[in-house]
């Protein structure tokens, strides 16, 4: 396999996915995706959608999303372990809560910056609506603040399970805290799960 890695939030959560999963070795290959080598024909090739992180399995396949990759990565990584669930109830849980934090939350966020501070280098390659940016950073934290009254007393978002979910929220809201949008410190729920989170050894991947 060959991971294609880049900056950003998106292939860090594959990073931090596999060393939490004792996933090691993967070789690599960084785009540069400032360069916008992302958006040339070479890596077209491989990822019409444009975009990284992408894995390459040894048969030419390229499979490409976050989900897509890490639940992949979970199902062919080394036995007794898994971030997505042991029984059908456990998956069906966790991806619960993936599509919940994606949608909610890390798509208005993301799209807060691209429309935002990162609009010098979206707008020639996405539409980009730059009035839309305020909104959509106000909604990521009216439904990070919804998220903190239904974790109270649980570990991880699951209950007591460290899962993809907690990594995907993890490291978007550590990536875009530097880049005013901060976490609210009344969401106590929220900001004691992120510290437990930031702790891991996997958070520097």
């Amino acid at each position: 396999m060959l991971y294609y890695d880049s900056i950003g939030p998106n292939p860090k959560v594959v990073r931090v996915f596999m060393a939490e999963r004792g996933i090691t070795g993967m070789p690599t290959e960084t785009i540069d995706i400032r360069g916008g080598d992302n958006r040339r024909e070479a890596f077209l090739a491989k990822n019409p959608a444009g975009q990284c992180p992408a894995l390459a399995l040894d048969d030419g396949t390229v499979i490409a999303e976050i989900t897509a990759i890490c639940e992949y990565l979970d199902e062919v990584g080394p036995a007794g372990k898994t971030l997505i669930g042991s029984t059908p109830e456990e998956r069906a849980e966790t991806r619960m809560w993936m599509r919940r934090i994606d949608l909610n939350i890390l798509e208005p966020m993301a799209n807060g910056f691209r429309f935002g501070e990162g609009l010098k280098m979206f707008q020639d390659r996405i539409y980009c609506i730059p009035l839309a940016s305020d909104d959509l950073k106000k909604t990521a934290q009216k439904n990070l603040t919804w998220l903190d009254g239904l974790i109270a007393g649980r570990t991880f978002i699951c209950g007591d399970r460290l899962t993809l979910a907690d990594i995907l929220l993890f490291v978007f809201v550590d990536f875009f805290a530097g880049i005013k949008q901060p976490l609210n410190p009344d969401n106590k729920n929220i900001a004691a799960w992120y510290e437990r989170m930031k702790a891991r050894p996997s958070a520097a991947a």
